[in-house]
């Protein structure tokens, strides 16, 4: 039902300034201000095939209850309009899914479900209608197989994301399976020391507990690793996380027995990278004064953005245009802020400067244009003032 929903979503979601701006060479001057766009954001093909998907099915099954496991993408206006069309979100306050049937439809979302939860699904007899992002069925492929083969994921990963406690999922699946997930730099280097050096169980048990698989043994599960990642995560910190583990198993096993026992590849999709290389190039580029990073504050892709972004330029990371207070004020969720704690939004004064100003603009991949449209006028309107 694609075309019957085309012209719903593009009134939803579509933007004629960003088409303009786009058509323009990604640059637009309007009196003191020069915006630059970043020539990759927004919507990737995943986000934007959920989201049809979503509408696809309300409008397949008019009659009929249907449900979201989670938020389908990390973006509250999305979510928003899903709720708006009677689409009930299971994890909303309220909700229950206790009452599921073999009338209900239940959508699952880009980021993927557990083993657990689908087999709950599928044991009701819903109707499932499955989202799930092809770049989150490459990285669960390649976990199946290190599981099936003896080797432990490691999965760098933020623990309580829907994606990752999915794709951790499928490494249990199969007899001796295991999995370790490790959010950061500093969390790898402790798990690479116990590697070269061993250490006290009980202690590594408890630093990581939530993140490992019932019957995690470092002593054990360590032996084999094969390294895969949360696809929106920080594609340089994957890959020197990737780096940490193979110097870790090398000094351990040596290069000689390295292939047996040290997996690797690359599970950043090509969306988060593609955004991410955007802002570097534009950064590189533009003499900008400050960087306005648009989208969901739980969304991982866009918190990444930020922090790219923030290395090089005053960066500001809103949820939506109505964050552009005014001129004197910006609410902002601040640049650093613990990814695993609830998003905490700051205001800033003073944000915008005075005289000609070059600001660039880029948005997460589950942030739709008319938003980044929106904003787009809300900064011009500001830099009239």
């Amino acid at each position: 039902m694609k075309e019957a929903v085309a012209a719903e979503l593009a009134a939803s979601y579509d933007s004629a300034i960003v088409d303009e701006i786009r058509a323009a060479g990604f640059v637009q001057r309007s009196g003191r201000l020069t915006l630059h766009l970043a020539r990759e954001f927004g919507f990737c093909y995943g986000v934007d095939r959920a989201v049809d998907y979503a509408y696809q099915t309300r409008k397949r099954f008019p009659d009929r209850r249907v449900c979201l496991t989670g938020e389908i993408i990390h973006n509250p206006h999305v979510n928003d309009r899903l709720r708006a069309q009677g689409i009930e979100i299971l994890t909303d306050p309220g909700a229950d899914a206790s009452t599921l049937g073999p009338n209900d439809v239940v959508i699952l979302p880009a980021f993927g479900v557990s083993i657990s939860e689908l087999a709950a699904l599928e044991a009701r007899g819903c109707t499932l209608v499955d989202t799930t992002c092809g770049s989150v069925l490459n990285v669960w492929k390649n976990v199946r197989r290190y599981a099936q083969e003896g080797f432990t994921s490691v999965i760098h990963g933020k623990v309580k994301h829907e994606e990752t406690r999915a794709t951790a999922s499928q490494a249990t699946q199969f007899p001796g399976g295991h999995f370790l997930v490790v959010l950061d730099e500093t969390e790898a280097r402790i798990a690479c020391d116990y590697i070269r050096h061993g250490g006290d169980r009980a202690a590594f048990l408890a630093r990581f507990a939530g993140a490992i698989s019932p019957g995690f043994d470092p002593d054990l599960h360590l032996d084999r690793i094969g390294c895969a990642n949360q696809t929106t995560m920080l594609m340089a910190e994957s890959l020197a996380i990737g780096e940490l583990f193979r110097a870790a198993m090398r000094d351990r096993h040596g290069d000689a027995r390295l292939a047996d026992r040290f997996r690797t590849f690359d599970t950043i999709c090509s969306a988060t990278q593609e955004r991410q290389d955007a802002v570097l190039t534009m950064l590189a580029e533009e003499p900008l004064q400050l960087m306005v990073v648009i989208g969901g504050y739980n969304s991982s892709n866009t918190c990444n953005l930020a922090r790219i972004c923030s290395e090089k330029v005053r960066t500001f990371h809103i949820a939506d245009p109505s964050c552009l207070v005014s001129a004197v004020e910006i609410r902002h969720r601040p640049i650093g802020q613990p990814s695993t704690a609830p998003a905490r939004e700051a205001v800033t004064r003073g944000w915008l400067p005075a005289g000609a100003i070059v600001v660039g603009l880029t948005a997460g991949a589950s942030t739709p244009n008319n938003l980044v449209g929106q904003a787009i006028r809300r900064l011009q309107e500001l830099a009239r003032e």
